[in-house]
């Protein structure tokens, strides 16, 4: 067993379908693996009681595996983090969604990634080797596809898939990122990418399924799409 520790932040607004099926999956591959491990729900007022279901589950698995970090209100992704992060207690910090896009099978893949090759970063992408999205009719894959050819010309990261929200940091890398980022929302994503290449972080891939979630809606829509691209020239611009 590594002597590491992880923190992992789940973000949740409207999450309790979700929240028990992923909160099992993160602690069975985790236990699994031999990692010690805390998992920090990060809710954000959730109108449809998550906070309560999240305070069930940490009865369940107990107050040092469930950390509950609650808000009072929608704050917006870049801040959930910020507020997670200070509260984490791990030396490294997985970020990812709470909806089930993201299966936490891939976690164990990351972090032996990372202690392989000793980098700061190790991001999740959808788009080389074996990695995919599933559920996705195809017109979300061609915005998806065509938002991550773009910003490949516009900023070349260096990494394949850049609106991923699935990654393994460094505590301290990624309290350095989250403070340098101005982004919200989808584009936040992004800029810590290309934040982190400007600070000369090292960033390793590895292939992720992405499934389109299980319960609920989801939040992107024209809005998210015009905010992406606002952010994509914010972020040519300033880079």
């Amino acid at each position: 067993m590594s002597e590491n520790k992880y923190s992992v932040l789940l973000p949740t607004y409207n999450e309790r379908e979700n929240l028990p099926i992923i909160t099992w999956l993160l602690v069975k591959y985790l236990t699994e693996s031999n990692y010690n491990f805390e998992i920090i729900v990060i809710d954000d007022g959730s109108p449809d009681g998550t906070l309560d279901v999240a305070k069930q589950l940490q009865t369940i698995y107990g107050e040092d595996k469930i950390v509950l970090r609650p808000r009072a209100k929608k704050l917006g992704l870049g801040t959930a983090y910020m507020h997670g992060v200070k509260h984490a207690r791990g030396n490294f910090v997985v970020i990812m969604d709470a909806d089930l896009s993201h299966h936490p099978k891939f976690i164990p893949k990351m972090i032996k990634k990372q202690e392989e090759l000793d980098c700061d970063i190790v991001t999740g992408t959808r788009y080389v080797a074996d990695g995919g999205v599933y559920g996705w009719d195809w017109k979300r894959k061609l915005v998806s596809r065509t938002a991550n050819f773009i910003t490949q010309v516009l900023l070349r990261p260096g990494v394949s898939d850049l609106t991923g929200s699935f990654r393994l940091y460094r505590k301290e890398v990624l309290e350095e990122l989250v403070n340098s980022c101005i982004s919200k929302g989808y584009v936040f994503q992004m800029e810590m990418v290309v934040r982190a290449r400007q600070k000369t972080f090292s960033i390793a891939e590895i292939p992720i399924s992405f499934v389109d979630r299980f319960y609920g809606e989801s939040k992107l829509g024209g809005n998210e799409i015009f905010g992406f691209i606002k952010g994509l020239l914010y972020l040519f611009a300033t880079t």
